[in-house]
């Protein structure tokens, strides 16, 4: 029985393209999550990902591929959000948000002239459409995957020193500002890859979430990238069957799985979990001392 209900999704042929490409974009999110978490870049994430919504809206205008409208978009957004962090006073998380609201205004804009003008639904740009996933969707997300992963392998020590210490890359000689374009290229491709999926809103999320859960749990980048790469799998086809059996949409139900499996190595990973973190000298969970002395000063 249990063998039928997994089987059942599978006898067709949209299931079958929306579980590749919710596990193609769960391991990339993961891989190029892991650097954001561990350079602190989580908002130029959401910064890009909801940059990438005019050109979403100028490519289906024009009649050529969103995905490469979407990356255009992308690249543009972090060159904009770079020129004015290095040429102004303004810090990096304003030149962001400045950005980042300025083209996602533009986004919702142009995509309600079209909705007005042409009777169309494109909220799929918005929230997904995983369960309408072409062949020619797996195809393009198959090969951004494979461009991801294919650089990630080749710059991998590069990429590793110039994410823990920049200044001593630069000192070494590496190109520091070539690594940090690649990076942005990088996480461009893999939010343009993960747009079908769950849309520009929740991207973020599965960008984000599979890799902190793993940084919960481990020390190593390559041991974060494995684990968020299985956290991400896990996320995609756990989230598609609860979307096929439940009627829920699919793109929330991925994200939601994340968030519990976080939620779950946020209370209990050994070294860092709420309820399992012992305190150095009291040697009890640190959640129960904490209520402990809150208890005993309401009582004083």
């Amino acid at each position: 029985m249990n063998l039928e209900i997994l089987i059942e999704p599978l006898q067709y042929s949209f299931m079958q393209r929306s579980l590749i490409v919710a596990i193609i974009v769960g391991i990339i999110c993961a891989v190029i999550g892991s650097y954001l978490m561990v350079q602190r870049l989580a908002l130029l994430g959401d910064a890009i990902s909801h940059s990438v919504l005019p050109g979403l809206a100028i490519a289906f205008i024009l009649g050529i591929n969103i995905f490469i409208g979407a990356f255009i978009a992308g690249i543009i957004s972090t060159i904009l959000i770079n020129l004015i962090r290095n040429r102004t006073t303004i810090k990096e998380d304003a030149a962001m948000g400045i950005v980042f609201s300025g083209f996602f205004a533009l986004g919702i804009t142009l995509i309600t002239i079209i909705q007005k003008n042409n009777k169309i639904d494109l909220n799929h740009f918005l929230f997904g459409n995983i369960l309408g996933v072409t062949s020619s969707d797996v195809r393009d997300t198959s090969i951004i995957a494979i461009i991801v992963l294919i650089v990630v392998v080749l710059l991998y020590k590069e990429l590793l020193f110039y994410t823990f210490d920049k200044g001593g890359a630069q000192a070494v000689g590496l190109p520091v500002n070539l690594l940090d374009l690649s990076l942005m290229m990088l996480m461009g491709l893999t939010i343009v890859a993960s747009l079908k999926t769950v849309g520009v809103v929740l991207v973020l999320s599965l960008l984000i979430t599979p890799a902190a859960t793993a940084y919960l749990l481990v020390n190593r980048l390559h041991q974060m990238m494995f684990l968020g790469v299985g956290f991400g799998v896990i996320s995609s086809i756990s989230g598609m069957y609860i979307s096929y059996f439940y009627n829920l949409p699919s793109g929330p139900a991925i994200v939601l799985v994340a968030s519990g499996l976080f939620i779950l190595a946020f209370l209990f990973s050994p070294s860092h979990g709420l309820v399992t973190q012992r305190g150095v000298t009291t040697g009890e969970p640190s959640l129960l001392r904490e209520l402990k002395i809150l208890i005993g000063s309401i009582l004083r």
